[in-house]
Protein backbone atom coordinates (compact mmCIF):
# COMPACT_ATOMS: atom_id res chain seq x y z
CA UNK A 1 0.00 0.00 0.00
CA UNK A 2 2.96 2.51 0.99
CA UNK A 3 4.33 1.40 -2.41
CA UNK A 4 1.80 3.15 -4.40
CA UNK A 5 3.68 6.47 -6.22
CA UNK A 6 2.18 9.28 -7.94
CA UNK A 7 3.49 12.35 -9.65
CA UNK A 8 2.86 14.73 -12.37
CA UNK A 9 -0.34 16.25 -12.63
CA UNK A 10 -3.38 15.00 -11.52
CA UNK A 11 -6.50 17.11 -12.03
CA UNK A 12 -9.19 17.12 -8.99
CA UNK A 13 -12.13 16.53 -11.59
CA UNK A 14 -15.15 19.04 -11.99
CA UNK A 15 -18.77 17.27 -12.09
CA UNK A 16 -20.97 18.17 -14.55
CA UNK A 17 -24.53 18.36 -14.07
CA UNK A 18 -27.66 18.08 -15.92
CA UNK A 19 -30.04 21.29 -15.73
CA UNK A 20 -32.00 18.99 -13.60
CA UNK A 21 -29.05 18.29 -11.13
CA UNK A 22 -28.52 14.77 -12.40
CA UNK A 23 -24.63 13.50 -13.33
CA UNK A 24 -23.94 14.45 -16.81
CA UNK A 25 -22.39 11.50 -18.22
CA UNK A 26 -21.88 12.34 -21.69
CA UNK A 27 -20.23 15.73 -20.49
CA UNK A 28 -18.20 13.63 -17.76
CA UNK A 29 -16.65 11.63 -20.47
CA UNK A 30 -15.34 14.52 -22.70
CA UNK A 31 -14.03 16.35 -19.82
CA UNK A 32 -12.24 12.72 -18.52
CA UNK A 33 -10.94 11.77 -22.20
CA UNK A 34 -9.73 15.16 -23.15
CA UNK A 35 -7.57 15.34 -19.64
CA UNK A 36 -6.10 11.85 -20.96
CA UNK A 37 -5.57 12.66 -24.32
CA UNK A 38 -3.40 15.85 -22.88
CA UNK A 39 -1.48 13.32 -21.08
CA UNK A 40 -2.31 13.52 -17.42
CA UNK A 41 -0.61 11.44 -14.57
CA UNK A 42 -3.77 10.39 -12.93
CA UNK A 43 -7.16 11.85 -11.61
CA UNK A 44 -8.68 12.95 -8.56
CA UNK A 45 -12.51 12.42 -8.12
CA UNK A 46 -14.40 13.60 -5.52
CA UNK A 47 -12.15 16.03 -4.07
CA UNK A 48 -13.25 19.87 -3.42
CA UNK A 49 -13.94 20.50 -6.93
CA UNK A 50 -15.39 17.52 -7.84
CA UNK A 51 -19.04 17.87 -5.65
CA UNK A 52 -18.24 15.45 -3.13
CA UNK A 53 -19.85 17.48 0.29
CA UNK A 54 -22.61 18.12 -2.43
CA UNK A 55 -23.00 14.53 -2.95
CA UNK A 56 -25.46 11.85 -1.53
CA UNK A 57 -24.09 8.15 -1.12
CA UNK A 58 -25.69 7.13 -4.21
CA UNK A 59 -24.31 9.85 -6.64
CA UNK A 60 -20.65 9.26 -4.73
CA UNK A 61 -21.17 6.30 -6.03
CA UNK A 62 -22.47 7.15 -9.69
CA UNK A 63 -19.57 9.57 -9.89
CA UNK A 64 -16.34 6.57 -8.87
CA UNK A 65 -18.33 3.99 -11.12
CA UNK A 66 -18.80 6.45 -14.19
CA UNK A 67 -14.87 7.58 -13.78
CA UNK A 68 -13.23 3.96 -13.77
CA UNK A 69 -15.53 2.75 -16.56
CA UNK A 70 -14.23 6.17 -17.92
CA UNK A 71 -10.91 5.35 -17.10
CA UNK A 72 -10.74 2.20 -17.68
CA UNK A 73 -7.15 1.70 -16.24
CA UNK A 74 -5.31 4.27 -17.91
CA UNK A 75 -4.46 6.26 -14.91
CA UNK A 76 -4.67 6.35 -11.76
CA UNK A 77 -7.93 6.54 -10.28
CA UNK A 78 -7.88 8.70 -6.99
CA UNK A 79 -11.06 8.96 -4.64
CA UNK A 80 -11.91 11.46 -1.82
CA UNK A 81 -13.63 9.77 1.03
CA UNK A 82 -14.11 12.79 2.86
CA UNK A 83 -16.61 12.80 6.07
CA UNK A 84 -17.28 14.60 9.03
CA UNK A 85 -15.86 11.19 11.30
CA UNK A 86 -13.74 8.07 10.95
CA UNK A 87 -16.92 5.32 10.69
CA UNK A 88 -18.34 7.25 8.12
CA UNK A 89 -14.86 7.66 5.87
CA UNK A 90 -14.72 3.80 6.01
CA UNK A 91 -18.01 3.49 4.38
CA UNK A 92 -17.01 5.69 2.10
CA UNK A 93 -13.69 4.05 1.43
CA UNK A 94 -15.25 0.71 1.67
CA UNK A 95 -17.77 1.14 -1.18
CA UNK A 96 -14.73 3.56 -3.49
CA UNK A 97 -12.92 0.33 -3.52
CA UNK A 98 -15.46 -1.55 -4.33
CA UNK A 99 -15.89 0.03 -7.39
CA UNK A 100 -12.32 0.19 -8.31
CA UNK A 101 -10.77 3.22 -7.16
CA UNK A 102 -6.63 2.73 -7.02
CA UNK A 103 -6.15 5.35 -3.74
CA UNK A 104 -8.01 6.92 -1.44
CA UNK A 105 -8.03 10.87 -0.03
CA UNK A 106 -9.15 11.66 3.40
CA UNK A 107 -8.87 14.89 5.26
CA UNK A 108 -8.75 15.04 9.45
CA UNK A 109 -11.91 14.71 11.15
CA UNK A 110 -14.13 17.71 11.07
CA UNK A 111 -17.09 19.06 12.70
CA UNK A 112 -16.59 17.05 16.10
CA UNK A 113 -13.47 18.74 16.41
CA UNK A 114 -10.59 16.70 18.53
CA UNK A 115 -6.85 17.06 19.09
CA UNK A 116 -3.85 16.00 17.02
CA UNK A 117 -4.01 12.45 19.00
CA UNK A 118 -7.32 11.71 17.67
CA UNK A 119 -6.39 12.90 13.78
CA UNK A 120 -3.26 10.76 13.69
CA UNK A 121 -5.37 7.78 15.21
CA UNK A 122 -8.46 8.77 12.35
CA UNK A 123 -5.61 7.86 9.61
CA UNK A 124 -4.64 4.78 11.53
CA UNK A 125 -7.63 3.64 11.68
CA UNK A 126 -8.20 4.24 7.84
CA UNK A 127 -5.17 2.82 6.99
CA UNK A 128 -5.84 -0.42 8.85
CA UNK A 129 -9.29 -0.76 7.88
CA UNK A 130 -9.47 0.05 4.45
CA UNK A 131 -5.87 -1.72 3.78
CA UNK A 132 -5.62 0.63 0.29
CA UNK A 133 -2.69 3.28 -0.87
CA UNK A 134 -4.47 6.87 1.57
CA UNK A 135 -3.71 10.22 0.61
CA UNK A 136 -3.49 12.81 3.62
CA UNK A 137 -5.93 16.00 1.99
CA UNK A 138 -4.69 18.55 3.74
CA UNK A 139 -7.31 21.28 3.77
CA UNK A 140 -7.65 23.50 6.81
CA UNK A 141 -9.83 26.41 5.09
CA UNK A 142 -12.66 23.52 5.01
CA UNK A 143 -11.97 21.23 8.07
CA UNK A 144 -10.57 23.67 10.42
CA UNK A 145 -7.31 21.32 11.18
CA UNK A 146 -3.89 22.23 9.86
CA UNK A 147 -2.12 18.74 9.33
CA UNK A 148 1.47 19.22 10.98
CA UNK A 149 4.75 18.29 8.30
CA UNK A 150 5.92 15.97 11.36
CA UNK A 151 3.08 13.87 11.86
CA UNK A 152 2.76 13.59 7.55
CA UNK A 153 6.07 12.35 7.41
CA UNK A 154 6.35 10.32 10.27
CA UNK A 155 2.77 8.73 9.31
CA UNK A 156 4.86 8.33 6.05
CA UNK A 157 7.81 6.51 7.17
CA UNK A 158 5.40 4.44 8.89
CA UNK A 159 3.62 3.26 5.86
CA UNK A 160 0.43 4.69 7.20
CA UNK A 161 0.36 6.94 4.50
CA UNK A 162 0.87 6.64 0.61
CA UNK A 163 1.19 10.61 0.00
CA UNK A 164 -0.21 13.88 0.69
CA UNK A 165 -1.96 16.31 -1.06
CA UNK A 166 -1.33 19.82 0.06
CA UNK A 167 -4.09 22.66 -0.01
CA UNK A 168 -3.13 24.16 3.28
CA UNK A 169 -1.51 27.16 1.31
CA UNK A 170 1.76 27.16 3.72
CA UNK A 171 4.16 26.98 1.60
CA UNK A 172 6.69 26.87 4.83
CA UNK A 173 4.92 23.55 6.20
CA UNK A 174 4.92 22.25 2.60
CA UNK A 175 8.51 22.87 2.14
CA UNK A 176 9.63 21.18 5.66
CA UNK A 177 7.66 18.02 4.38
CA UNK A 178 9.38 18.24 1.30
CA UNK A 179 12.59 18.28 3.05
CA UNK A 180 11.56 15.34 5.38
CA UNK A 181 10.50 13.39 3.07
CA UNK A 182 13.58 13.30 1.18
CA UNK A 183 15.60 12.28 4.19
CA UNK A 184 12.91 9.25 5.13
CA UNK A 185 13.97 8.10 1.34
CA UNK A 186 10.69 9.44 -0.13
CA UNK A 187 8.18 7.37 1.38
CA UNK A 188 5.21 10.02 0.16
CA UNK A 189 4.17 11.20 -2.91
CA UNK A 190 3.59 14.57 -2.24
CA UNK A 191 1.14 16.92 -4.44
CA UNK A 192 0.98 20.81 -3.96
CA UNK A 193 -2.97 21.43 -4.89
CA UNK A 194 -1.61 25.02 -5.69
CA UNK A 195 -2.63 26.50 -9.48
CA UNK A 196 -0.63 29.62 -9.18
CA UNK A 197 2.59 28.90 -8.38
CA UNK A 198 3.24 25.20 -8.96
CA UNK A 199 6.57 26.19 -10.88
CA UNK A 200 8.02 27.06 -7.21
CA UNK A 201 6.29 24.01 -5.73
CA UNK A 202 8.18 21.67 -8.36
CA UNK A 203 11.66 23.64 -8.06
CA UNK A 204 10.83 22.92 -3.84
CA UNK A 205 10.87 19.11 -4.89
CA UNK A 206 6.55 18.68 -4.74
CA UNK A 207 6.13 15.11 -7.15
CA UNK A 208 3.34 16.48 -9.16
CA UNK A 209 0.24 19.00 -8.72
CA UNK A 210 -3.31 18.52 -7.96
CA UNK A 211 -4.74 21.69 -10.10
CA UNK A 212 -8.49 22.18 -10.74
CA UNK A 213 -7.50 24.58 -13.83
CA UNK A 214 -6.03 21.80 -15.62
CA UNK A 215 -9.64 20.94 -15.98
CA UNK A 216 -10.18 23.83 -18.25
CA UNK A 217 -6.20 23.69 -19.88
CA UNK A 218 -4.58 20.09 -18.98
CA UNK A 219 -2.01 20.63 -21.81
CA UNK A 220 -0.27 23.63 -20.18
CA UNK A 221 0.04 22.09 -16.89
CA UNK A 222 1.16 18.57 -18.45
CA UNK A 223 3.69 20.45 -21.08
CA UNK A 224 4.81 22.52 -17.61
CA UNK A 225 5.04 18.82 -15.43
CA UNK A 226 7.47 17.79 -18.59
CA UNK A 227 10.02 20.83 -18.52
CA UNK A 228 10.48 20.27 -14.79
CA UNK A 229 11.42 16.83 -15.37
CA UNK A 230 13.23 18.25 -17.84
CA UNK A 231 14.86 21.02 -15.75
CA UNK A 232 14.25 23.31 -18.22
CA UNK A 233 13.36 25.47 -15.27
CA UNK A 234 12.54 29.21 -17.44
CA UNK A 235 10.15 27.31 -19.44
CA UNK A 236 8.58 25.96 -16.00
CA UNK A 237 8.35 29.60 -15.17
CA UNK A 238 6.69 30.73 -18.89
CA UNK A 239 4.16 28.04 -18.73
CA UNK A 240 3.15 29.10 -15.41
CA UNK A 241 2.37 32.68 -16.40
CA UNK A 242 0.68 31.56 -19.07
CA UNK A 243 -1.99 29.33 -16.62
CA UNK A 244 -1.63 32.59 -14.45
CA UNK A 245 -3.42 34.21 -17.35
CA UNK A 246 -6.02 31.88 -17.67
CA UNK A 247 -6.50 31.68 -13.96
CA UNK A 248 -8.65 35.53 -13.67
CA UNK A 249 -11.47 33.29 -14.69
CA UNK A 250 -11.72 33.32 -10.96
CA UNK A 251 -11.49 37.18 -10.36
CA UNK A 252 -12.97 38.97 -13.11
CA UNK A 253 -16.64 38.01 -11.49
CA UNK A 254 -18.59 39.99 -9.53
CA UNK A 255 -21.34 39.54 -6.76
CA UNK A 256 -20.17 35.73 -6.11
CA UNK A 257 -17.80 34.17 -3.63
CA UNK A 258 -16.45 30.67 -2.86
CA UNK A 259 -17.41 27.86 -4.52
CA UNK A 260 -19.32 29.64 -6.83
CA UNK A 261 -16.91 32.16 -7.98
CA UNK A 262 -14.14 29.13 -8.03
CA UNK A 263 -15.73 25.86 -9.41
CA UNK A 264 -18.53 27.95 -10.51
CA UNK A 265 -16.11 29.51 -13.00
CA UNK A 266 -14.33 25.91 -14.00
CA UNK A 267 -17.97 24.97 -15.19
CA UNK A 268 -18.77 28.47 -16.87
CA UNK A 269 -15.22 28.19 -19.03
CA UNK A 270 -16.11 24.77 -19.89
CA UNK A 271 -19.10 25.12 -20.56
CA UNK A 272 -18.16 27.59 -23.49
CA UNK A 273 -15.48 25.68 -24.71
CA UNK A 274 -18.35 22.89 -25.02
CA UNK A 275 -16.64 20.22 -22.72
CA UNK A 276 -19.91 20.66 -20.86
CA UNK A 277 -23.07 20.65 -21.64
CA UNK A 278 -24.33 23.34 -18.89
CA UNK A 279 -22.70 25.05 -16.15
CA UNK A 280 -24.99 23.80 -13.58
CA UNK A 281 -23.98 24.32 -9.99
CA UNK A 282 -24.88 22.15 -6.83
CA UNK A 283 -28.22 23.11 -5.01
CA UNK A 284 -28.47 25.52 -3.69
CA UNK A 285 -25.14 27.44 -5.90
CA UNK A 286 -26.15 29.05 -8.50
CA UNK A 287 -24.51 28.76 -12.03
CA UNK A 288 -22.73 32.26 -13.06
CA UNK A 289 -25.01 34.28 -15.50
CA UNK A 290 -24.90 37.43 -17.89
CA UNK A 291 -21.61 39.65 -16.61
CA UNK A 292 -19.89 37.26 -14.99
CA UNK A 293 -20.48 34.91 -18.17
CA UNK A 294 -19.48 37.31 -20.00
CA UNK A 295 -16.44 38.10 -18.33
CA UNK A 296 -14.74 34.46 -18.15
CA UNK A 297 -15.81 34.42 -21.80
CA UNK A 298 -12.99 37.54 -22.35
CA UNK A 299 -10.54 35.57 -20.12
CA UNK A 300 -10.66 32.87 -22.71
CA UNK A 301 -10.75 34.66 -25.89
CA UNK A 302 -7.59 36.64 -25.05
CA UNK A 303 -5.48 33.81 -23.42
CA UNK A 304 -6.32 31.65 -26.73
CA UNK A 305 -8.09 28.85 -25.13
CA UNK A 306 -11.21 30.16 -27.17
CA UNK A 307 -11.46 30.89 -30.40
CA UNK A 308 -14.18 33.39 -31.29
Amino acid sequence: MADFKIGGVVPPVVVPDTDDHRLDVPSFERLIERMLAAGVNGLFFLGSSGEVVFSTDERRREIVREAVRIVDHRVPVLVGIIETETDRVIEHGRSALALGADALVATAPFYALGGMAEVEEHFRILHRELAAPLFAYDIPVCVHTKLPWKLLARLGAEGVLAGVKDSSGDDVSFRYLIQENDALAHPLSILTGHEIVVDGAYLAGADGAVPGLANVIPGLYVEQWRAAQAGAWQRVKELQDRINEVSHIFDVTSGVQGYAGGVGAFKCALHLMGVFSSSQMPRPVKPLSGYNVEAIRKVLLDTGVLTA
